[in-house]
């Protein structure tokens, strides 16, 4: 009896997921060019027959720090291309990489994907009102969210691969998330997300770090604290420079 219940109880338990990053702090030096992330982990008490079964899908979601952004639009008057509007957003991520078993849209329903910020199209994208516009027209800030997108898409702070993630057994996942040269320096959260049938089963949550390191960090540090030295050493520079180039190449008599 006892056996029999263990068992069933076993039977019963269920489906949650385990994550982790291959690292959890990244050195930013003046020679970064970027790098990859292993991400990795296990459905725990899978019922997945088999790595291509499909029963479960992994999305996993990294983010940078928030931060305000406006996007302006151009326009062509009097043939010249001028910014003509512009909005102001709300923080919305400065970096966000998504990777997935399948293509997000076909995992859960819109109102889910929202709930939890899962996908380009459902990321908080709040406009900031104006005093002097009591109401902003839906179209307009549907057309300012896809430029937004695109701008950060083009940068390569928005990333995303809708097959990303692979099982390599029956409970067991990896993925790997590109960061770029221009990746923006703080702290970095990861969210792995366990989905089945449309329903979110779990979610494991972590967070990297990006931290300036060498000539990097010292230059940054004299930058804000020290302003006004960092403004003479760069004047300095610039001087010594100068002077480098003009006995380097003299002008010809």
């Amino acid at each position: 009896m006892l056996a029999f219940a263990s068992a069933g109880m076993a039977r019963d338990a269920k489906e949650s997921i385990e994550a982790d990053a291959s690292t959890r702090q990244v050195a930013i030096t003046s020679s970064f060019t970027g790098t990859e992330i292993l991400l990795f982990g296990t459905v725990e008490n899978s019922v997945q027959s088999s790595a291509g079964a499909g029963t479960y899908d992994i999305v996993a979601v990294v983010e940078g720090v928030p931060a305000p952004v406006i996007v302006r639009k151009k326009s062509r008057v009097g043939g010249l291309w001028i910014n003509t509007s512009s909005m102001k957003f709300m923080p919305v991520p400065s970096y966000y990489a998504i990777v997935s078993t399948r293509p997000i849209d076909e995992l859960a329903e819109p109102a889910l994907l929202d709930a939890n910020g899962i996908g380009f199209e459902h990321i908080r994208m709040v406009p900031r009102q104006t005093a002097w516009k009591e109401s902003l027209d839906p179209a307009e800030v549907a057309s300012f969210k896809e430029a937004l997108v695109r701008l950060k898409e083009r940068e390569r702070l928005y990333v995303k691969s809708d097959f990303g993630v692979a099982f390599i057994g029956r409970s067991l996942f990896r993925a790997t998330v590109a960061l770029p040269p221009n990746v923006p320096v703080g702290p970095l959260t990861v969210s792995v997300y366990l989905f089945k049938e449309g329903k979110l089963l779990g979610q494991y949550k972590s967070r990297l770090t990006l931290e300036r390191e060498g000539v990097e960090r010292f230059i940054h540090e004299v930058a804000l604290k020290k302003s006004l030295l960092y403004g003479l050493l760069t004047v300095a520079m610039a001087t010594v420079a100068g002077l480098a180039a003009a006995f380097a190449f003299p002008r010809a008599m």
